[in-house]
């Protein structure tokens, strides 16, 4: 209940009490009232006093404050799905959904600079979505960064006839201090245009303002996990490209058929790596490119590399970012071979605690002590520097905080690398390290 409200309401309260206390009194003292007569006076008394009660409590200020801002929260919560993807006419007629079941407006626009994103309520007949804004209050609220009262349909600017909507209220909606559109409530009459109503559209815009900053956060953050997967697959190196190449050379006059199947699965395994592979895969796909990956080096090393697969069917369905355990062997491979001998790989996946577990184990040269605390930071290491990095940002941008890598290594004696994944955290959205004196 607005100030104004409440003093009209204090006024017809405090006239009606009045009225019945001197008609109380006169009927005393004028002659001995009926039973009748005092028993109606006073009931209208306490029914008069309980009203005010209760009224007052009502619209008392604290009250309707967390009742609006209730509705605010509510509204931003249910929003929260629909912003993540950004502003666009799904989410915005979304929005305007909700923000209309919630409010006591009679429509509910959001639009971007230029245009009307989406439009629910009174009047959506006409109103319609995609269409220039026709408010020149509109556009100088998004010019000036300033909310405007509307109270009269001149104001509104809809060239229907027939249109009922003749007041609104209009707040610009803001990334990073910067107008990109506007939401509007709107009204069938001037009377309801009041503080509450103003603090409530500005609550909001400024609630929704702020997740549409979430999402371009979070669209950054995905552009930038792809442009370092990207880079991650134009890593090959030079080094594996060309000692693959000189393998399959050698076989095709010591083995052709062999040289011919090996060149096959080059090309395929090459030709996936320049791929986009933005989306996840199943785990099961994954191991495929690994499989793929170790027939090279096995044919390049013969019978020093030695594998070793443990994998629980039941995790081969689990999604994961493509090139998240591929990168981590030919990581072993590449740091962890000694200038003779057998370098052992493990690969094993398994659940526990509702996790998915990949550990990538090794009993290669290991990582000096030094470096290990370091493998994951940011272009550390030789090369690119991002093959460790990168899974370990992707996993996260994915599934959240819990899941990622964890590198531990005993210098001389191998390294582990243990890939987490909490697949029931699906969000939006490479470091090598040193080993020895190289990279990891």
């Amino acid at each position: 209940m607005t100030p104004r409200r409440t003093i009209l309401f204090d006024s017809l309260l405090l006239f009606a009490v009045t009225v019945l206390a001197v008609i109380a009194a006169w009927v005393l003292i004028a002659a001995t009232p009926p039973r009748w007569v005092l028993l109606m006076s006073m009931g209208g008394l306490t029914l008069i006093a309980m009203g005010s009660v209760i009224a007052r409590w009502i619209s008392r200020p604290d009250h309707l404050k967390a009742m609006h801002s209730d509705q605010i929260l509510q509204i931003a919560n249910e929003s929260l799905s629909y912003l993540r993807k950004g502003l666009d006419s799904e989410t915005a007629g979304a929005v305007c959904r909700l923000a209309l079941e919630q409010s006591e407006a009679a429509a509910v626009a959001i639009t971007d600079r230029e245009a009307i994103l989406g439009f629910a309520g009174l009047g959506e007949d006409h109103h319609a979505v995609g269409g220039p804004i026709l408010t020149r209050a509109t556009r100088e609220a998004i010019e000036l960064n300033e909310h405007r009262i509307l109270e009269s349909k001149a104001d509104i600017g809809c060239p229907e006839r027939t249109c009922l909507l003749r007041a609104a209220i209009v707040v610009p909606l803001e990334m990073q201090d910067h107008p990109v559109g506007s939401l509007k409530f709107y009204y069938t009459t001037p009377r309801l245009l009041n503080e509450t109503q103003v603090t409530m559209a500005e609550g909001l815009a400024r609630l929704l303002s702020t997740q549409l900053e979430l999402s371009e956060l979070d669209r950054q953050t995905e552009l930038a996990c792809r442009m370092e997967l990207k880079a991650l697959q134009a890593q090959i190196h030079p080094h594996f490209l060309f000692n693959t190449i000189n393998t399959i050379a050698m076989l095709i006059r010591t083995d052709p058929e062999k040289a011919r199947v090996l060149l096959r699965e080059f090309a395929w395994f090459y030709r996936r790596t320049l791929e986009a592979s933005d989306e996840l895969i199943p785990l099961g796909k994954e191991m495929e490119y690994v499989r793929t990956y170790l027939h090279f080096e096995t044919a390049r090393f013969g019978d020093r590399i030695e594998v070793a697969e443990a994998v629980d069917p039941s995790t081969l369905d689990v999604l994961v970012p493509a090139f998240a355990v591929q990168p981590v062997v030919e990581n072993a491979i590449q740091h962890g071979m000694r200038p003779e001998g057998v370098l052992s790989i493990g690969v094993e996946a398994s659940r526990s605690n509702g996790r998915i577990e990949i550990l990538v184990s090794d009993d290669g040269v290991g990582i000096k002590p030094e470096y290990v605390t370091r493998v994951l930071e940011p272009g550390f290491g030789q090369g690119l520097g991002i093959a460790l990095k990168n899974v370990d940002d992707r996993l996260k941008g994915h599934y959240g905080p819990d899941s990622g890598l964890i590198v531990s290594s005993e210098f001389g004696r191998g390294t582990r690398v243990l890939i987490t994944i909490v697949p029931d955290r699906l969000s939006q959205g490479g470091g090598d390290g040193a080993q020895g004196s190289g990279s990891r």
